[in-house]
């Protein structure tokens, strides 16, 4: 009895030392990016351009899966809740992991249960209007509207949308309050703009671009630090008299809360390369959006960069009275 209770205590100590001796650095398996909306969408398609140039630099799969409701909330709850080993990732934007956070009840905190990785683009926003508005620059526009606040016609694409949000930011930035008419989404938005059914409206810049270089709409200003390169003819807004409003629908990936540093250093290092690449700095031009210099593509950049986002818009959310539709 004794001879067998050695061997079964050296069988477990033999066996038990495997798996730290043969354990396999990471990744040992495919990694899942989450896409909290389905496919197709902005989001979904910038994870699906980035997964090759990653898959080569890991040299394992990366599985795009579309996790879709509540906003995105749904998407970013199961990475929130994953397991802190660096196979899950959440890949989302300002609405999912800024604003979702002061229309929704979350049973996660954005930024206590998540780890940022990198910023990965930016897609700054511009005033735009009608062509009949008569005027031609911001320092007209301004009085235009306070003279004519309770006849104008301001479009946003749905109530607490990226268009609503930089629309009241501007407004209030200006001293001015009114009603928005919210469409269901941008293009209907954009397509009442054109027919001139509204006056103005605040969207991202490669959705109007186009329409402003036709001579169909008038741009005042971009909402960026730097005149924009898909548009360069556009004066920022500091440059057009507002310094400071800067808005932009940008996107970040993050992990669950926990997982290694090290773990997060080479997915930082997998995503940069990717960046950096030729043909997805390319793809994601031609979507309209802008890469962040190196700098700014750091864990420590996206989370300071973060909290500001959520320290900016909470307030101004809260204080408008919107809640999710």
């Amino acid at each position: 009895m004794k001879e067998a209770l050695l061997v079964v205590c050296a069988l477990a100590v033999t066996f038990g030392a495997v798996p730290a001796s043969t354990a396999q650095p990471w990744p040992a398996r495919s990694i899942t990016m989450v896409v909290p909306f389905s496919a197709g969408g902005p989001t979904d398609t910038l994870a699906r351009l980035m997964s090759e140039p990653m898959r080569r630099f890991f040299g394992q799969t990366i599985v795009v899966e579309n996790v879709t409701g509540a906003g995105g909330s749904i998407g970013v709850a199961r990475v929130a809740r994953a397991a802190p080993d660096g196979y899950m990732l959440s890949i989302g934007h300002w609405g999912t992991h800024v604003v979702n956070g002061a229309y929704y009840n979350l049973p996660f905190d954005l930024l206590t249960d998540l780890e940022p990785v990198a910023l990965i683009a930016t897609n700054p926003q511009m005033v735009v209007s009608k062509i009949s508005v008569p005027a031609k620059d911001l320092k007209e526009l301004v009085p235009w509207i306070k003279a004519n606040q309770g006849k104008i016609q301001f479009g946003s694409g749905g109530v607490g949308g990226a268009s609503h949000m930089a629309g009241i930011y501007f407004l209030n930035r200006i001293g001015v309050k009114m009603d928005f008419v919210p469409y269901r989404g941008g293009a209907p938005a954009m397509q009442a703009l054109l027919s001139g059914e509204i006056d103005l409206y605040m969207t991202q810049v490669s959705s109007a671009v186009t329409y402003v270089r036709a001579g169909k709409l008038r741009a005042y200003f971009v909402s960026a630090k730097t005149r924009q390169a898909a548009a360069p003819e556009i004066p920022t807004a500091d440059e057009a008299g507002l310094p400071g409003l800067h808005t932009s629908v940008w996107h970040g990936v993050w992990t669950p809360k926990g997982v290694p540093r090290d773990i997060i250093m080479k997915l930082n290092a997998g995503i940069v390369e990717t960046l950096a690449d030729t043909s997805i700095r390319q793809r994601f031009a031609d979507l309209g959006q802008d890469i962040p210099p190196r700098a700014e593509q750091t864990p420590q950049a996206l989370a300071a960069f973060h909290k500001s986002e959520i320290d900016k818009w909470y307030p101004l959310i809260r204080s408008a009275g919107l809640k999710a539709e």
